[in-house]
């Protein structure tokens, strides 16, 4: 086989890295660990190296905010939450994943994949 499965479904997982990043931060305001481990507990490995440049990209485009948090553990926190703006933006992409989710479930019915 030339193409490689991990490869694929690496680039899968990054196509919808983002949107699971907003649906863990919509719940409440989130911490860079909290959102590994919460990613970790979805079985989706995240470093950190891939998590900051996302995060700053989406508050720079006005989607996500940040406050610091002091922390009895050590320095303050920066903890992460929507702005207005990435309450909409979630929506959009939570309307875009039900189309295709949908879109997807309808070729694997119609082309019987689910008995592979």
């Amino acid at each position: 086989m030339d193409i490689n499965v991990e490869n694929v479904k690496s680039q899968m997982r990054k196509g919808y890295l983002e949107y699971c990043i907003l649906l863990i931060i919509n719940k409440k305001p989130a911490y860079v660990s909290d959102i590994i481990n919460e990613l970790k507990e979805a079985r989706m490995i995240v470093v950190e190296g891939t998590l900051y440049p996302l995060l700053s990209r989406l508050k720079n485009n006005g989607i996500l905010s940040y406050q610091w948090q002091e922390s009895l553990s050590g320095p303050p926190r920066k903890y992460y939450e929507l702005t207005e703006k990435g309450q909409i933006f979630l929506a959009e992409l939570e309307n875009g994943w039900e189309e295709l989710a949908h879109a997807i479930q309808l070729l694997r019915t119609k082309n019987d994949i689910t008995q592979i």
